[in-house]
């Protein structure tokens, strides 16, 4: 079992090393779990027969490494469970930086690079990961609905990747402009974005009867974010 005192600090090896604007570059694996924790959704690419892929996917994070599932009949689970190279992105976007010109204006994130090779998980420890996976995106899920059956089970694929080799990048600043861009009466600013929930829409006549479970209610009063 990997120690913590063994585990690879983010941009700590030759391909997740940041060269462009590295002072963006974080190397704290705290960092890069708190950036994980407060995301949902993660772009996935792989290349097969000289085609690339790119593939949104919800994932969690479980210890040093990534879950994500699908279906066992998505020729894209099935490429990554036989062992396909794969990159993992992630990123919060945090703002719009308005600055007095086009060139200068940017954006506030925090983002993630992950490189590796997925493992497909099997057994209890498949089984395990499926209840890390629904209380990851919301939590308390597994304590308020049934169990799933063998058959959807055997029906999905779980894969684990490995925070071992990333980077991460963070711009979280304002605006930064020409000399001779101040004082022109042109306005600047930041436009702080954060991920927000609307009111939960109940599913039929039934679940319109029916309070609405406190896993909901605490995801829309704090999503991540």
């Amino acid at each position: 079992m990997t120690s913590e005192s063994d585990l690879k600090l983010p941009g700590s090896t030759e391909r997740t090393k940041i060269n462009r604007l590295s002072n963006r570059s974080v190397a704290e694996r705290d960092a890069m779990y708190s950036i994980l924790d407060s995301a949902i959704l993660c772009h996935i690419g792989y290349n097969e027969n000289d085609q690339p892929f790119v593939l949104p996917y919800a994932f969690v994070r479980d210890g040093n490494r990534l879950l994500i599932h699908g279906s066992t009949g998505a020729r894209f689970m099935r490429a990554l469970a036989a062992g396909a190279p794969t990159c993992i992105t992630v990123t919060c976007l945090d703002g719009l930086v308005v600055a007095r010109s086009t060139f200068n204006s940017s954006m506030n994130y925090r983002s993630v690079v992950v490189l590796g090779v997925a493992e497909a998980l099997e057994g209890d420890g498949k089984i395990a990961a499926l209840d890390v996976i629904s209380d990851g995106l919301i939590p308390g899920r597994t304590k308020e609905v049934r169990s799933s059956t063998k058959k959807e089970i055997a029906a999905t694929t779980v894969l684990a990747i490995s925070l071992d080799e990333a980077s991460v990048k963070v711009r979280a600043a304002g605006v930064v402009d020409e000399p001779e861009d101040y004082d022109t009466g042109v306005w600047a600013g930041v436009i702080p974005l954060r991920l927000t929930a609307s009111p939960a829409l109940p599913d039929g006549q039934e679940a319109a009867t029916l309070p609405i479970p406190e896993s909901v209610k605490r995801f829309i009063e704090n999503p991540k974010g």
